[in-house]
């Protein structure tokens, strides 16, 4: 599918899914709906090929648990998962690959961010001692990545 086909894909289905949400009634002393929608979408070829696009209303990104949100992005938060996140996009690795990478005197601190990582579902252990982020989350992880950086003023936006 062409870009402009995805966004616009995404741009309906957040009108259809705040349609079905929303409704007309608002109660009393409840916000009024805002409209629009956001979306984000990308076509990634780091470690294997990954697509994916998702478009959402402003309304039901609002209404989105705050604990499982805030769960992931205070994973994301320690600079030593960070990067752990950066080498896991490439590919794969094991506890002592990433040690070298994080610059980490033993395994057993790298396991405890690997922890944290994996509570918040950012990444999941695949075999023996491997580690790796699963397809579906790349695009979200990197587009993460990406507003942290716009937002710090990394971007110049």
């Amino acid at each position: 599918m062409s870009e402009q086909f995805e966004a616009r894909l995404a741009e309906l289905e957040a009108r259809v899914a705040e349609l079905e949400h929303g409704g007309s009634d608002v109660p009393a002393g409840a916000d009024p709906p805002t409209g629009g929608a956001v979306a984000y979408q990308g076509d990634v070829h780091l470690h294997g090929d990954v697509t994916w696009s998702i478009g959402y209303s402003p309304d039901a990104v609002l209404e989105l648990s705050v604990a499982r949100t805030s769960g992931v992005l205070a994973a994301l938060g320690h600079p030593v998962r960070l990067q752990i996140v950066r080498r896991l996009l490439r590919g794969p690795a094991n506890a002592a690959d990433l040690q070298d990478v994080v610059g980490l005197g033993s395994t057993g601190q790298v396991y405890h961010h690997l922890k944290a990582l994996a509570s918040a579902n950012v990444v999941e252990q695949h075999g023996r001692g491997d580690y790796r982020i699963n397809a579906k989350k790349v695009v979200p992880l990197l587009v993460s990545m990406l507003a942290a950086a716009d937002i710090s003023g990394e971007l110049g936006t």
